[in-house]
């Protein structure tokens, strides 16, 4: 298989490995806030975190996209600023990532948190805890199945991203070409051979990954 490169493999997991540690700082507070936030905004809010379940990839990619690009305010800023490029760049493949993952991470988080009895916050304010102390040394501490569902979902999602990465990526070898549109490449040049072994990997990893998280899960059932 002289067109097999273990590169777009590499790009895949350092990709899902920042995108998932993005969202577990980001996630896990924005699911506390939806979990317990009492307004007629937060709706709205837990609309926009959900779009991506339901949102065509392309649309999503798309609108970054034009969001991003240098010719527009967002990104003209970000470049002139901090001389940050989102389009067609690895980091912006992150963001993006983030952006179109965020739901694999929020609700079952929030559905833990949901799920928690107030008594638990309660006793520990009551104890002297802050907020911040009771989030961090209390409530997360009994939320390891939802953090773990989480966490793997949210990787396994980043690592099968397709529509998002193509729109706003493109194939950069060693930038932004990555297992999926490597896949598709070689599926569109015919060379089924090197498109099964990127395939094969993929498949092998994510099943792993998630019949492991499965047999914790059960653990704390």
């Amino acid at each position: 298989m002289p067109d097999f490169s273990w590169q777009p493999l590499w790009l895949t997991f350092k990709l899902a490995i920042l995108t998932t540690g993005a969202l577990l700082v980001v996630g896990a507070p924005l699911a506390y806030g939806l979990a317990h936030w009492e307004s007629r905004f937060k709706y709205f809010v837990q609309t926009l975190v959900s779009m991506p379940l339901v949102l065509p990839p392309t649309v999503l990619g798309f609108y970054l996209l034009l969001l991003f690009n240098p010719a527009n305010m967002v990104g003209r800023f970000l470049d002139s600023t901090f001389d940050l490029r989102l389009v067609f760049t690895f980091e912006g493949l992150v963001v993006a990532s983030v952006i179109y993952s965020l739901p694999f991470m929020v609700n079952p988080i929030q559905a833990g948190f949901q799920s928690l009895p107030a008594s638990l916050a309660e006793a520990s304010y009551t104890l002297g805890k802050s907020r911040l102390q009771t989030f961090w040394k209390v409530l997360l501490p009994n939320l390891k199945p939802s953090l773990l569902t989480g966490t793997v979902m949210s990787f396994a999602h980043t690592v099968g991203e397709f529509g998002v990465i193509l729109m706003i990526g493109g194939s950069i070898p060693g930038e932004t070409k990555v297992a999926s549109i490597a896949i598709y490449e070689e599926v569109e040049a015919l060379n089924y051979q090197t498109a099964n072994a990127y395939a094969l990997v993929l498949f092998s990893i994510t099943f792993t990954i998630l019949l492991t998280v499965y047999l914790v899960n059960r653990r704390y059932l």
